[in-house]
């Protein structure tokens, strides 16, 4: 095939390093809240009362997750995703005066691979919603920022106002409807143990349940959470690109007061909505749809002060070797997404240890921190030997369909 001059990926030089770092922050950030997917019942996820202890450590760890990690990371994740919709396109366009198609063969790409985690490995997979989700933010990519930032924002709270809706209506809804999202925010103890045995089992025991959980993100979360919520972060991210402020193009004053303002406000909201969850025993009639909410929002504040506390190191230049290393893992942060899964299923699952049900949350995080040292150790290590990351390779050899060069020339 003809080498055309577009069909090749952004070369290092070129790379927004503060996007990479950020992105390892938030990859790493995400397994906080995934490790409950991959080591519990899928209830205990929103519902810490589901399963498991949630006394002492456990609390404390189920805490100190809520408030400083669930949906945090996500939003930073996918607000760089929407950036790199733009970083892509401009590049591209730049080089041959069109985006279009690349942009849409490395999606379908994206969906493809994503399809094969979700229903091979873990139903948790974001891919797909991701991929969904690019097919059509691609086509506000040249609007203004404020625009982007505008229209991000009542992409989130389409969302917000179903479960909020759906929260006040309660009281009206047949009571057989009412019994079954009752057994699904807190199954019985059968329903439990029919899961924990399934994913301790073999992988095609597995099969049935990881591939009725893809299928109900993929369809009906979706469309009620995933499209308006990531869909919306990633507009809001594209206009942060757009503004100079995720290429640490601002000033220290910037982020600081960007920093302050957005902690207040998202701590804020996250504690009041923590403390009258708490008062309601997170019962499915209040918990699942108007005490969400609060989290909902406060999460999207916390994500805008991360960011900031990440572009003031940047600026500062302080912790120089951890920022190379976290940099290393956003460049490689496909493959690192599915390290994390291949590791957790590995321990957890029945064709591993088989530990599914039985690691306490206070345990979790001890894998979390293992599982960070060995990406932060292995990403700089293989980045000095080659280009991209080995899914990375396989994903843009098929975007540019041309195999790329994979070794680094000065490794």
């Amino acid at each position: 095939m003809k080498n055309n001059p577009a069909s090749q990926p952004i070369d290092t030089v070129n790379r927004i390093t503060s996007i990479d770092i950020l992105r390892g922050f938030a990859l790493l950030g995400i397994l906080v809240m995934n490790i409950q997917s991959f080591s519990m019942p899928g209830a205990a996820y929103l519902n810490p009362t589901a399963y498991g202890d949630l006394a002492g450590l456990n609390l404390y760890t189920w805490l100190v997750s809520h408030i400083f990690a669930d949906q945090k990371f996500m939003s930073i994740f996918s607000m760089l995703f929407g950036a790199g919709v733009c970083v892509f396109a401009e590049r591209a366009a730049a080089k041959t005066g069109y985006s279009a198609a690349l942009h849409y063969r490395r999606t379908f790409w994206l969906l493809l691979f994503g399809l094969i985690h979700a229903y091979a490995l873990w139903y948790g997979d974001i891919l797909v919603a991701y991929a969904l989700c690019g097919f059509w933010v691609y086509l506000f990519r040249n609007r203004s920022a404020k625009a982007l930032l505008i229209t991000g924002m009542i992409f989130a709270s389409v969302s917000s106002i179903f479960y909020l809706m759906t929260g006040f209506s309660m009281d009206h809804f047949p009571a057989d409807a009412t019994a079954q999202i009752i057994q699904a925010w807190s199954p019985d103890q059968e329903l439990l143990n029919a899961e924990i045995a399934a994913y301790q089992g073999s992988w095609l025991q597995q099969m049935p349940f990881r591939s009725a959980e893809a299928f109900f993100l993929q369809s009906f979360v979706f469309l009620s959470v995933f499209v308006w919520r990531a869909g919306g972060m990633m507009l809001i991210g594209m206009a942060l690109y757009k503004w100079g402020i995720l290429s640490a193009g601002k000033n220290a004053r910037f982020y600081w007061k960007m920093l302050v303002v957005n902690a207040a406000l998202g701590l804020a909201i996250i504690i009041i909505g923590l403390t009258r969850n708490f008062e309601q025993n997170f019962s499915m009639e209040y918990s699942m749809y108007i005490g969400s909410q609060f989290n909902y929002w406060g999460s999207i504040f916390m994500a805008m002060a991360y960011v900031a506390l990440v572009l003031l190191i940047i600026q500062g230049k302080v912790l120089v070797s951890l920022q190379h290393r976290l940099s290393a893992v956003g460049r490689t942060a496909f493959s690192n997404y599915i390290l994390q899964t291949v590791i957790c299923t590995l321990i957890f699952y029945g064709h591993g240890l088989g530990l599914f049900g039985e690691v306490q949350r206070y345990q979790q995080i001890l894998i979390v921190i293992a599982i960070w040292i060995l990406q932060l150790w292995i990403a700089p290590l293989w980045l000095a030997r080659y280009r991209f990351g080995p899914l990375e390779w396989v994903w843009r050899s098929l975007t540019y369909w041309k195999r790329q060069p994979m070794k680094r020339l000065d490794g």
